[in-house]
């Protein structure tokens, strides 16, 4: 529901705009959504169930690909439909609702992915695309709420503070698991050195697996500021009607796109990057455990870092956006990253750029040998680099498409977002199945990037 006595403040071109407590609210859903990310997809779910739940690293690997892949499936298909439907409908916070409900069912069920219980494999997968689906959707008309909240010359400001605010979540949700629910094994004894709360068993990893019911009523409790202060569009159709409408008014955009060409182009280039970025957070932790041997604890405190410099890149980044335009913000985060990857890529335990150096000792201490902090360094300009990637992309739909139309539009984005998401890992899982090699299936990613910059490059953006 939307507060019909909010402040309301106006703007060069005319219009009326919420005041500042509709905009916090608003951008309190990026710090509500960011642990399913944080937690769950990158660096304390993932890790745990190819290190623990599969029987082993490569195989959870691959078989993480293909969820993610079914999942992108299924967005891919329907996110422009139902995009289309909200624009009609002019309604956004029942739909965030209705995904926001399916983000929380398969978060929770996480918990049941015991360690070394083969037969719950399917099930546990089942509840990770359900959960992806639901956080993918309701972010899709999240994002199309921003044209109402500030003027056009404030949206990268407001996307990049969106996305640094989450990357805020994700440190403070991560801490929470690492210093007070998730031990080690061996010494039963959390990042803090303290007993875990509520009786969680390290042996049994609860410590890992408690980190999807978190993430589901971390939603719940962060979401309800947007529902309560944050305006809604007005209704303007019923469902039946909107569906009709909506669906008709897709056809006359998808018939139009090929005249369009610089929207098409970068609907084109934001669905091979957005690729590669999404298997490369992924996969980043998996692919450390993997190479290094790292706990969850270790990982865990790699993702802090990572998203301490990604809270700072996505606040830069909107800045940058709002100044030289968010098409250089992009190509200078995709350049960054292209040569990041390739530097991990690079990296092995006794070796940097195949200079020979010290190995990690068994037990050592955290990030100690030459390989790890270099593996830390890379990390950290990829996450400064992701957060102003995506951010800047919103933005520039923003700028480039009609304003009543920007939920639709926002499903196209997730369209290309999603379309082929399911290629990146599946070709992670696929090479990585065949070559049993980890380092092989990441190197797909360079391809990735590699194109997406060289079509945005090619993109006009007016003034």
């Amino acid at each position: 529901m939307a507060v019909t006595t909010i402040e309301t403040s106006g703007a060069a071109d005319g219009r009326l705009y919420p005041g500042r407590t509709a905009v916090v609210s608003w951008i309190f859903f990026d710090w509500a959504t960011q642990p399913y990310f944080t937690l769950i997809t990158t660096f304390v779910f993932a890790p745990y169930f190819a290190a623990h739940v599969a029987p082993n690293a490569a195989s959870g690997q691959a078989l993480w690909g293909f969820a993610t892949a079914a999942a992108g499936i299924v967005i891919a298909l329907l996110s422009p439909v139902f995009g289309a439907i909200a624009d009609a409908t002019g309604r956004r916070k029942p739909w965030i609702a209705a995904f926001g409900a399916m983000l929380v069912i398969g978060s929770c069920l996480m918990w049941i992915g015991r360690p070394g219980a083969p037969d719950l494999i399917p099930p546990l997968l089942a509840a990770y695309v359900i959960a992806t689906i639901g956080v993918e959707f309701a972010t899709v008309f999240n994002n199309a709420m921003m044209p109402t909240l500030v003027p056009p010359e404030r949206i990268g400001r407001l996307s990049g503070t969106g996305w640094a605010t989450g990357y805020v979540g994700g440190i403070v949700s991560l801490i929470i698991v690492l210093g007070f629910l998730a031990a080690n094994p061996d010494t039963g004894r959390t990042l803090f050195g303290v007993m875990p709360l509520f009786g969680l068993d390290p042996v049994t990893h609860e410590g890992d697996r408690i980190s999807g019911p978190l993430t589901g009523l971390w939603f719940i409790a962060f979401v309800l500021p947007m529902f309560l202060f944050t305006p809604d569009y007005p209704a303007r159709h019923r469902l039946g009607a909107a569906v009709r409408e909506g669906i008709g008014q897709l056809r006359e955009t998808l018939r139009s796109l090929p005249q369009q060409r610089d929207v098409a182009l970068f609907l084109i280039a934001n669905m091979i990057y957005t690729d590669g970025l999404v298997s490369l957070f992924a996969f980043g932790g998996i692919y450390a455990a993997g190479t290094f041997g790292w706990n969850t604890i270790q990982i865990g405190t790699f993702g802090i870092i990572l998203a301490a410099a990604g809270t700072l890149g996505g606040w830069l980044g909107g800045k940058l956006d709002d100044l030289l335009g968010p098409k250089r913000v992009i190509a200078g985060s995709m350049t960054l990253l292209l040569l990041a990857i390739v530097g991990i890529l690079m990296v092995n335990t006794d070796s940097i750029l195949f200079i020979p150096v010290a190995p990690a000792m068994p037990g050592g201490p955290l990030f100690a040998s030459l390989p790890e902090r270099a593996y830390l360094v890379l990390g950290c300009i990829i996450g400064a680099c992701g957060a102003p990637l995506q951010a800047a992309s919103r933005s520039l739909l923003i700028r480039m498409v009609p304003r009543d139309r920007v939920a639709q539009y926002f499903g196209l984005f997730a369209l290309t977002g999603k379309v082929t998401s399911f290629i990146g890992p599946l070709l992670i899982g696929i090479i990585t199945a065949a070559t049993a090699s980890q380092k092989a299936g990441m190197a797909v990613l360079v391809l990735f990037f590699a194109t997406g910059l060289l079509l945005l490059s090619q993109v006009r953006v007016r003034a």
